[in-house]
């Protein structure tokens, strides 16, 4: 069973669609005993930083989704990327989950590039993981952000992109993973990135 933590983000019906027509077994819950029961747990979300920790803390599940990301498989999507680090410059004075180290930062203006960054990006794959078993390095996937994270650890950094910057457009550390990118609307691609992560022990 994967849980899909709910705190009112956008994207959560998405995603719950996409694992549906993967067969994967899920239920979007934000109580706490179901999150930490699931086999593994996605934390997605579409919206601004300190809106989305303050929903977080509302609903007192700052904690477990510390726990369960540091005691079973994990995946953070989009903004549930973003939360997973320190802070961020969209909410100056928000801390953010600090499960990472790393902070959020503006995509640059400039050189053409429009803002919010939205459309599809080739990955390159500077580490194995096996989130990405399988997926070719140059695999295009589906961004929707105006903010990215600089990761304070480069080994954590399982793919990047360019966008004016190099993005550091996903991360893993053991069987903790997340994607700044969308899996779920990435086509082909992000269904086999989905059922890796159905597959991480």
């Amino acid at each position: 069973m994967i849980a899909i933590v709910d705190y009112d983000a956008g994207n959560i019906r998405s995603v719950e669609n996409a694992l549906n027509s993967l067969g994967l077994e899920n239920v979007v819950t934000d109580d706490a005993a179901l999150i930490r029961g699931a086999d593994r747990v996605i934390l997605p979300g579409v919206g601004a930083f300190g809106d989305a920790m303050k929903k977080l803390l509302d609903r007192g599940l700052t904690d477990v989704i510390r726990e369960v990301a540091a005691t079973k498989p994990f995946l953070g999507i989009c903004l549930g990327l973003q939360l997973l680090f320190e802070e961020s410059e969209e909410a100056p004075g928000v801390e953010g989950l600090g499960i990472l180290p790393g902070k959020i930062v503006r995509i640059p203006e400039g050189g053409g590039r429009k803002i919010p960054h939205i459309g599809w990006n080739d990955l390159s794959m500077p580490k194995e993981s096996p989130l990405f078993a399988g997926v070719p390095a140059g695999s295009y996937v589906y961004f929707v952000h105006s903010y990215y994270l600089q990761a304070g650890e480069i080994s954590d950094v399982a793919a990047t992109t360019e966008y004016g910057v190099t993005i550091h457009a996903a991360v893993q550390r053991g069987s903790l993973c997340a994607c700044q990118f969308h899996p779920e609307k990435s086509g082909d691609v992000g269904m086999k990135i989905l059922m890796n992560f159905a597959g991480i022990q």
